[in-house]
């Protein structure tokens, strides 16, 4: 959660709740999907999940 902190909240300012919730939204679809780790072998977590899956 500290990450999503970091990364998203610190100094903005939403609109509204909708507007809140869909950066929510976009944001946890980055990190799953798009965001690459170097502990994952320069894989996002969904590309590590499924190439661990297929071995």
């Amino acid at each position: 959660f500290g990450r999503l902190k970091v990364e998203m909240f610190y100094g903005e300012k939403f609109e509204s709740v909708k507007a809140f919730i869909d950066e929510l939204k976009r944001y946890i679809d980055y990190y799953n999907n798009e965001r690459i780790s170097l502990k994952l072998k320069g894989m996002s977590p969904v590309q590590y999940r499924t190439h661990s899956q297929a071995s």
